[in-house]
């Protein structure tokens, strides 16, 4: 019989985020009604605007994997389930050992052990950035675009839709929190995230076209002389 009382507890450090919006924001939420935009903005139950979580996680995701794969880390992409879970001929030998994960078979590569993989689980909980100025102050704002054909160069006949975003240049800030969930998650997970979200510059759709563009405000300070850095470059084999 398992007694819920006496489970073992996990210890949690949290990253809080503050990110501000500096132009339009748009994250469109599929099948909504209400709205007549063709691409509603996406809003909880209480009718604020937020950013998904999956969205975020995802994003920072592929930060971290181009920062360690920068450093000279053997990353395995995602969303693959066949890339993300490799074969011993597969994984490069010097990196067979560190990636290997007592309790998991397989090798789950340095991004994998903080954000998961079909085998191993996420080692971070990461929460919807949710906006949390009053819906009643923020106006429905519907934002017109046309689909273009992209061999003649040439916009397409009917094919005019709108977009619901935030108010531009409304400073809007959106409020969430990173969960890192120890004794489990890496040591040099908080290290890595803060450095994927220096280069996280916008979130939503159609960034291209100026939305969504943010920065964020007060995020966690490493030292420069910590030790965790240095376990961020891999040992070189002679």
């Amino acid at each position: 019989m398992v007694d819920l009382l006496n489970l073992p507890r996990n210890q949690v450090q949290t990253i809080r985020l503050t990110a501000v919006i500096d132009t339009a924001l748009c994250v469109g939420a599929g099948g909504s009604s209400g709205s007549l935009a063709d691409k509603p903005i996406i809003r909880n139950a209480k009718g604020q605007l937020l950013i998904p979580a999956s969205q975020l996680k995802g994003r920072l995701r592929h930060e971290c994997e181009k920062l360690a794969r920068g450093l000279g880390w053997q990353i395995f992409e995602s969303p693959g389930a066949t890339s993300l879970c490799p074969t011993e001929e597969q994984v490069e030998q010097q990196f067979r050992e560190i990636y290997r994960v007592p309790g998991y078979r397989g090798y789950h590569c340095l991004v994998s052990q903080i954000f998961g993989n079909p085998i191993l689980p996420s080692r971070i909980i990461v929460d919807d950035l949710v906006c949390l100025q009053e819906p009643e102050d923020l106006p429905e704002v519907l934002r017109p675009g046309v689909t273009i054909n992209r061999s003649r160069r040439t916009a397409e006949d009917k094919k005019l839709y709108f977009l619901e975003t935030s108010p531009a240049h409304a400073q809007l800030e959106f409020e969430g929190a990173i969960h890192l969930l120890y004794p489990d998650c890496p040591g040099y997970a908080k290290a890595l995230i803060v450095a994927g979200l220096h280069h996280i510059h916008a979130l939503g759709g159609s960034k291209s076209a100026g939305l969504g563009w943010l920065h964020w405000q007060e995020l966690p300070n490493i030292e420069q002389n910590d030790t965790v850095w240095s376990s961020l470059i891999p040992e070189k084999t002679p």
